[in-house]
């Protein structure tokens, strides 16, 4: 029953303050009932209940992969051969069949390492890949979270962490990227993967946090400290990113405040001059035109970069493991 009820308090047309009754909840649970504290902690309620609002796959999926009957090779549906995209299906760490597609450009600067919204899969992004790999001259790695798209599994916080890593290691191994020519790109939700691969890789080009969370508690209420369930806790692993970091975030965003990507801009240690899009909300930044342009300026910038001040040869901390459809980033609420 108390499960419920805070699945209950989780309606999206009142986040802010329903998100005030859902921390007080945790914390009446924590001190006054230890049986249910030892539940929750040695369980997976916490992660249960932040699925129900964290996490929105498009339902039915938007696209299918087939396999080619002559080549033999993964078909992402509705993408012809010419577009230079390739399709695989890597195997997580907890066994997971994610979907990852490589959007080749025949003179790469980078590689772009792309982690989407939560409200869209793979389907719905093609067009913006498209136009991100002729004009910012990369290639794009992309990928659907377990349970999304054609990826099977469940979406959990945890679970984009081992995908964006299964996808980090086939750039290494099947491409012979590395992690000096990858920027990370994180929209949304996304930030925390990206955050996540971030703060371990020592040697990124960049990083970029496209309309990023500080955390999931903090998108629902304020708070000041980091608390033990909540989820993608992007404010404490942002410290430890080496990288040159961009942050883009609309100043009219009416899911993800404004100051959420301030904070982020404000305790990255390389910052790159931050883009505050006037008048844009949480899904539409694309479709101004000092986006692209900033994102370009960026990368150009990055390029400079890795002529003139290459990265330190020692390696650390490898893991272990316009306003279109596409744009459908983020959103809270009960399923």
């Amino acid at each position: 029953q108390k499960t419920n009820l805070l699945i209950l308090l989780l309606d999206k047309d009142r986040e802010k303050e329903r998100g005030r009754f859902w921390v007080w909840c945790f914390f009446l649970l924590f001190f006054c009932n230890p049986p249910c504290w030892i539940l929750i902690k040695m369980g997976n309620v916490t992660s249960n209940v932040a699925a129900k609002f964290a996490f929105f796959p498009p339902e039915p999926a938007t696209y299918g992969v087939t396999k080619d009957d002559e080549t033999g090779k993964l078909v992402f549906a509705g993408v012809s051969a010419d577009k230079n995209v390739e399709v695989h299906q890597l195997t997580t760490k907890p066994g997971n069949k994610v979907v990852a597609t490589f959007w080749r450009h025949p003179f790469a600067r980078f590689t772009l390492l792309y982690s989407h919204g939560n409200a869209a899969d793979l389907g719905q992004m093609v067009e913006l890949f498209i136009e991100l790999r002729a004009h910012l001259r990369v290639n794009i790695m992309s990928y659907d979270y377990s349970g999304y798209g054609a990826s099977t599994g469940k979406p959990s916080e945890f679970n984009t962490y081992y995908d964006i890593e299964a996808v980090y290691n086939c750039l290494r191994s099947d491409y012979g990227i590395k992690q000096e020519e990858i920027i990370l790109y994180g929209q949304s939700v996304g930030s925390g993967p990206t955050l996540h691969m971030a703060s371990r890789l020592k040697r990124l080009r960049g990083v970029v946090l496209h309309s990023a969370i500080l955390s999931g508690i903090r998108v629902l209420y304020p708070v000041k400290m980091t608390l033990w369930f909540d989820i993608f806790k992007n404010i404490d692993k942002i410290r430890h990113v080496n990288s040159q970091v961009l942050v883009i975030h609309g100043t009219n965003d009416e899911i993800v405040d404004l100051s959420h990507g301030k904070r982020l801009w404000e305790l990255a240690k390389e910052k790159y001059d931050p883009l505050w899009v006037k008048g844009g909300g949480h899904c539409n930044l694309e479709t101004y035109p000092e986006y692209i342009k900033h994102l370009k300026k960026f990368v150009n910038a990055m390029e400079k970069l890795s002529l003139t001040n290459p990265p330190p040869k020692q390696l650390t901390n490898e893991p272990s493991i316009t306003e279109t459809k596409h744009n459908r980033c983020l959103k809270f609420g009960k399923r």
